[in-house]
């Protein structure tokens, strides 16, 4: 099912609503930021982790939509502006507290901060040094970057030579 965007125009999502996206894209950015070669917002690490949400990851569904909404939730009390919107530093010390543990607040009782920080993190790794075919590493920007060759898929015929 994909997430309307405004009816009747449905987006390309599969699992995330638009504030999630924005949210998400902001936070793959700080994991892997761009340099001189893209980063994993450009790279498409959000269309990865949605598409992976909605299929093989379906069962990590409930901590990101609560990582996501704790984290918007934390950043609107504590800098009165959504995380996308804060400087890269405060951005940065956020994503150190999650990682860290000492993230503050009902929200993340029973370690949800550590939890959603390390899939965050993994995910977002996975897409951008990962296949394409999943969703992610759009054109092939890490193999590049790491001057690999598109790594062959072997098919049927493998063995009729």
């Amino acid at each position: 099912m994909l997430t309307q965007c405004s009816n009747p125009v449905p987006c390309r999502w599969r699992f995330l609503n638009l504030d999630e996206v924005s949210l998400l894209d902001a936070l793959v950015e700080q994991i892997i930021p761009t340099d001189e070669w893209p980063g994993a917002k450009e790279t498409g690490a959000t269309n990865f982790i949605d598409k992976q949400l909605s299929g093989p990851y379906a069962r990590f569904q409930e901590v990101y939509r609560n990582g996501l909404k704790a984290l918007q939730e934390y950043s609107l009390a504590t800098y009165k502006k959504k995380f996308e919107t804060l400087t890269w530093n405060d951005q940065t010390q956020l994503l150190e507290r999650l990682e860290a543990g000492t993230m503050e607040g009902e929200a993340w009782e029973n370690g949800l901060d550590r939890q959603f920080f390390n899939l965050l993190r993994d995910h977002t790794m996975q897409s951008f040094y990962g296949s394409p075919r999943h969703g992610g590493n759009k054109g092939n920007i890490s193999y590049k970057m790491l001057q690999l060759d598109y790594p062959q898929i072997l098919g049927q015929n493998r063995y009729n030579s």
